[in-house]
């Protein structure tokens, strides 16, 4: 079985969605025999690269709220992060485009080392004082998740390398009715929107197993929501 997570370095609900999925995989009987694929989603796509800014400055534009209501925003998101064992800082941290972030993590998946860049880089955005926007830091992340350290320089120099790809996801993403992120597929037939609990992820996973069956002739099933009336809200 496969579940596909599509997702942001930027998004604090894909870190700790990311978190609670893998606690409720380890609760699941036959976690030996899924497959999860990381996918790319960008939640500032149009933002130019380069340009940086506070994420209280952002959260307080993107929301309307003053910046003390940002930072109570923040707070709250941490407190959830902190409840999984993540660290999390709420200042000093950088919000941008990460579209070099997503190339690099599909270069990365090429050299099959997707998973501990993905976790690198998830750290240093939100539990350290490394900023993944600059692209030294993305190289010293490439390095110590074991890739080439000429390769990564290449591939954030150049920056059509693995665009293509990235772009796929998105498409993809948009096709299967994904508006924000976290997004979770279950074998193409179950969605799950947010960062849940791990006992949502736990009975999708169980769901999606026991209704496994061959597709339809020419064609994918339709995702749908696992249990939409267990989806919490992330407010």
């Amino acid at each position: 079985m496969r579940v596909e997570i599509w997702s942001d370095i930027a998004c604090p609900w894909c870190y700790i969605g990311k978190a609670r999925f893998e606690k409720g995989l380890a609760a699941f009987a036959h976690r030996d025999e899924v497959e999860v694929v990381h996918r790319s989603f960008e939640l500032d796509p149009h933002g130019a690269r380069g340009d940086t800014r506070p994420v209280i400055e952002v959260l307080a534009k993107k929301y309307g709220r003053s910046l003390d209501e940002a930072r109570a925003m923040e707070e709250h998101v941490a407190a959830n992060a902190r409840a999984e064992g993540l660290g999390y800082r709420t200042e000093g941290r950088d919000h941008g485009n990460t579209f070099d972030v997503h190339r690099l993590l599909h270069h990365a998946a090429a050299r099959g080392r997707r998973s501990e860049l993905l976790d690198l880089a998830y750290r240093a955005n939100f539990a350290e004082e490394r900023s993944v926007f600059d692209p030294a830091v993305l190289v010293e992340l490439a390095v110590e998740a074991g890739l080439d350290e000429e390769e990564a320089r290449g591939v954030l120099a150049d920056g059509t390398a693995y665009a293509d790809e990235v772009r796929d996801d998105e498409r993809e993403a948009a096709e299967l009715g994904a508006n924000a992120v976290p997004f979770f597929v279950f074998d193409r037939r179950y969605g799950v929107s947010g960062g849940q609990p791990a006992e949502l992820f736990t009975e999708a996973l169980e769901r999606a197993w026991q209704d496994r069956e061959p597709h339809p002739a020419g064609g994918e099933a339709p995702v749908r929501h696992a249990d939409g009336a267990r989806e919490v809200p992330q407010a």
